[in-house]
This record gives C-alpha cells, structure tokens and sequence, in this order.
C-alpha cells in the first residue's frame, strides 16, 4: 500500500546521516513506491554526495523523491502518514502540533544509529508516548540480527556489486572516469575515509615502507587535508603524491554511487561513521571502521561489539590481526602501523571472510522493507 513518507534530516557530521536519510528515501520511492519527502536543513551538504541536487531550490524532486529545504520558519504543510526523525533530528513544534491534530494519528519513528552491542536487540521498536500530545514515537533501530532493523540494502545491490567486481571493463570505466590510472593487479588498492585522527601518521608511514605497493585513494575533503599535511605539501583533487611505496590518488568528492563503486574496487577499505561502514560491509572487501569519537572513549565499546560479532568464523590470528588494527586505530594510537602489518598479513583470510559476512548480511534483511512493515502494521 501506498503511504506518504517525510523524513527530516539535520546534517551534523557533514554526509553520514543525509546519506543515510537520502538512501532510505530513494528506496522507499523507487522499490516501494511509497511517496516520500525529505527535509534537510543544509542542502549545501547533501549536494556534494548527490550531485544532481540543486542547494538553491526550495524544492525539486530526484529519484521520485520531494526534497525540501528545512528552514526554521517551518510552512505549514500536511503532515504525512509516516514520519521519521533522522537520528532524533527534533521535528519542529508547529509541525509536531499537526501531527497531533490529524484525524488518525501518523506513526512516529526515531530511526536510530546503528550499533552491534547486545542492548539494541531490547530496545529495538519500543514505544514512548508523547507526554504533551496524544502521540507515539516508536525507536527503531538499525543492527545486525533478525530482532533489530536491519541495514539499508537495496534489491539487486550484491548481483550489481558483483557484476562490476568481475568486469575488467567496468573497472577500467571507473577508474577512467574518476580520473585515476588503472593499477596494475600486484598493486593494493585502498580507500581512505575517516575523521581526524591521530595514528593517520602512523599508517601513512607503514604504506609508505610498504613490502607491497600500495595505491591509496583519497577524496576531496578533511581526509585530503590530513594526509597533506601529514606528506608537508598541498594535494589537489585529481593530482597524484608518490612517497615510497605508496601513491597517494587524490579524488573529487564522490556521489554515493560512485563510492560504493569505489568500495566495490578496492581491495581494503577505510570507512567511517554509519554509512560508509555499512556500504563497505556491503561490498564483500576487507575493511578498517573508525567509529565516531566520542568523550571518555566511549565509543571504543561500539568497536568491540562490532568486532567481537564481525570475527565469528575467523581463525584465531586473523582475528587477533583484525581487533588489533581496528584497536589502534580507533584508539588513535602510534601502534597503528604495526595493527595494519598484521592485518596485512592476514589478508587472503580476511577477504574470504568479508565476502561471506556480506553474504549473511545480505540474508538478513533490508531495513526500508522492515521499517515499512512495521509502519503499515501500525496503522492498520
């Protein structure tokens, strides 16, 4: 059944969470047919992973999606059957008030940030009345088991993933068209995308000094001026840096197609917050997760728990390699060079094993359907 959907997402941490709003959007209207509209508060932002976006519009439509800019003098427009809060982005209050007013009241959802520690799994489609209106939110969180919400995967993702992986053509095209030389097979191949981090020196030594070449790909952003800083010189998208053995590929700032693309072609990739990690876990290749750093190192416990799931069905030295480099960088630590050597060293173990992690993540089921079914089953 055909629903209306708004979504509003407050862009805090710059393109993780419009990427994720903007995916599950797309989805819902394209695989669903359910009308959708998305409110985003800095479309300046959005514009740079969806480069069809115009930021000077008001509102304009993409993929059979409304994108609306969210200002803070919100219009009075109808509120929709479904209504999502982006990682708790608060609803404006006229706008709450209509909610509250409609004839049947529309389901209310604060969708989550995805985490694999075992509390989700309780938490996961809770209800909390509103004690001012007579309205429901209901918590609905993204994760890694049958009892959460899944993951944002699209239908035919891993037979398009794996098309691409097994066409020398395409590979050529992408690379061609992202302005980077395609590297021979000897050459590792690795995306880097992370937030300031300390232990980025470390890392950049150990590719430098590496027994095999390694080709790094960068996009444009705070990641390029990290490492530019780090190499004492200015690195310009679409330039290349040689130090050693490594060369670092500076790259334009991709729209999310092309970097899962980008993901799909690489052999190890470095990948942050919620959606390039989960789009990296998607593209059955090795990966190094930087969760989001928070005070008293609280999100080091995230780490572990995604660890401790993720190296279920390793052998034991390749799991000691993959906590160890995850450990070191997330502790931004000057022993990340050494947890990337044993990492390294496992690779081949580690690739097989990302391939089958994908695989069982796809089986586990699509967040947008999930999240539909749960919507349609409450208001029935």
């Amino acid at each position: 059944m055909t629903r209306t959907w708004d979504i509003f997402c407050s862009v805090v941490d710059n393109y993780g969470d419009v990427g994720v709003c903007w995916r599950l959007a797309r989805q819902l209207s394209t695989e669903l047919h359910q009308r959708v509209r998305l409110w985003v508060d800095k479309p300046e932002s959005f514009q740079r992973i969806c480069h069809a976006l115009d930021p000077a519009l008001e509102s304009q439509e993409i993929a059979g999606v409304e994108i609306r800019r969210w200002r803070k003098s919100f219009p009075l427009v109808a509120p929709a059957d479904i209504v999502i809060e982006g990682f708790g982005a608060p609803l404006p209050e006229s706008y709450v008030d209509a909610m509250a007013a409609r004839s049947s009241s529309p389901v209310w959802i604060n969708l989550e940030y995805l985490s694999a520690e075992s509390w989700v799994e309780g938490c996961h489609g809770l209800p909390s009345p509103q004690p001012r209106l007579p309205l429901v939110k209901y918590f609905f969180f993204p994760g890694f088991t049958s009892a959460t919400g899944g993951l944002l995967m699209e239908s035919g993702l891993a037979q398009a993933r794996d098309t691409f992986q097994n066409d020398p053509a395409a590979l050529e095209h992408f690379w061609h068209d992202i302005g980077v030389s395609p590297a021979p097979r000897a050459v590792l191949k690795v995306s880097l995308f992370c937030y300031d981090n300390l232990a980025l020196p470390s890392l950049v030594s150990a590719w430098s000094n590496s027994r095999v070449p390694i080709v790094c790909m960068v996009p444009a952003g705070a990641v390029l001026d990290q490492v530019s800083a780090i190499l004492g010189c200015g690195i310009e998208p679409g330039s290349r840096l040689v130090r050693g053995r490594l060369t670092i590929e500076a790259l334009p700032f991709l729209d999310l197609d092309q970097y899962d693309r980008l993901l799909w072609a690489c052999d190890i990739n470095f990948v942050r917050g919620e959606d390039s990690f989960v789009r990296a876990q998607l593209a059955a290749r090795p990966m190094v997760w930087q969760a989001y750093p928070q005070k008293d190192d609280a999100h080091i416990a995230k780490v572990n728990a995604f660890v401790d799931r993720h190296v279920i069905g390793l052998d034991e030295l390749s799991a000691q390699a993959v906590r160890a480099c995850y450990m070191a960088w997330n502790q931004q630590s000057s022993a990340a060079g050494l947890g990337w050597a044993a990492f390294l060293g496992r690779h081949v173990a580690v690739a097989a094993h990302a391939s089958a992690w994908a695989r069982d993540l796809a089986a586990g089921g699509s967040l947008a359907i999930k999240l539909a079914e749960f919507c349609q089953d409450r208001l029935e």
